[in-house]
């Protein structure tokens, strides 16, 4: 097959069996048409591809086919940061706002892509970087959210907000999300968050559980540095989170700061993606939720 894409790199769980069989079918599929497939050396499962360094996928690859949920996405995304690798996502989770392609879809949308029949989306990435009163440094990357979340059953946390230089707002309650318009669907969406069309340059900022009703979501220019500092009270310290990876402990004197990263994660997606279509169908928009499990409003 003549394509762009002739080094496909595949990711999964193999320990998830609504995965290792569209991961063999995929892999048969690939090679039978010519592509050269690669796979983790990991990988517990018998496929007809070569098998290297996980961390090395997408060195070589064209193009990372990721089947899974969101989750195996996030993870796909940390491995191309650096190498600008595109990522394809076959959905067997749950939600599936990044894996957009259904099993029984996969093998047409997958030669539309490689006959170059596809929708490019760059999206926002996140740079943390924590700063210890030590003066050790933590950096991570997220493509979904930021997360500053007390540890333990202890009480509250009292943190202070700066963006671009300029003090927000001193919050007292359960953390704070800073999330993209990616991360706008998840962990922020049930913190009462906002929803963010994917191609804006925004980040919302999230309070969890807050001490005050007032205390409300914000979104801002992804271009402005979000300072997040946790103030002094007994025992008071928070985990930091990156998209669900703990990065280390905030503590009174540590600063944790928060930017637009440089480089961006790159996803394609089949002909005809439909963003406000995936809301609807996820988030049951337009259906009436009461007819779901109740007999009576069913007849």
């Amino acid at each position: 097959m003549d394509t762009q894409f002739r080094n496909i790199a595949l990711m999964g769980r193999q320990t998830d069996k609504r995965v290792a069989e569209p991961m063999r079918m995929l892999a048969s599929y690939l090679t039978e048409a010519g592509i050269h497939v690669a796979a983790a050396e990991t990988l517990a499962l018998e496929l007809p591809v070569t098998r290297i360094a996980e961390e090395e996928l997408c060195n070589s690859a064209d193009l990372v086919i990721a089947i899974g949920g969101d989750g195996t996405m996030l993870y796909a995304s940390r491995l191309a940061r650096t190498t600008g690798t595109p990522i394809l996502g076959v959905n067997r989770g749950r939600l599936g706002f990044l894996a957009d392609i259904t099993p029984d879809e996969m093998i047409a949308s997958v030669e539309q892509v490689l006959k170059g029949n596809y929708l490019k989306d760059s999206r926002l990435l996140l740079k943390a970087r924590l700063e210890s009163a030590s003066g050790e440094d933590a950096i991570e990357y997220g493509l979904n959210d930021v997360v500053v979340q007390r540890r333990g059953s202890g009480g509250m946390v009292d943190f202070s907000t700066n963006v671009a230089g300029q003090y927000v707002n001193t919050h007292s309650g359960d953390g704070l999300i800073c999330a993209t318009p990616t991360g706008s669907t998840a962990y922020a969406l049930s913190c009462g968050g906002p929803i963010i069309e994917p191609q804006l340059d925004a980040v919302a900022l999230v309070p969890i559980c807050p001490h005050t009703l007032t205390d409300r979501p914000i979104v801002i220019p992804a271009s402005q540095e979000i300072e997040i500092v946790l103030l002094k009270r007994d025992d008071s310290f928070a985990e930091i989170t990156v998209d669900g990876s703990h990065i280390g402990t905030l503590r009174p004197g540590d600063t944790l700061r928060v930017a637009a990263a440089s480089q961006r994660i790159t996803l394609l997606h089949p002909p005809g993606h439909d963003f406000y279509g995936i809301l609807r169908s996820k988030l049951f928009w337009g259906r009436d939720s009461r007819k779901r499990g109740d007999p009576a409003l069913e007849s």
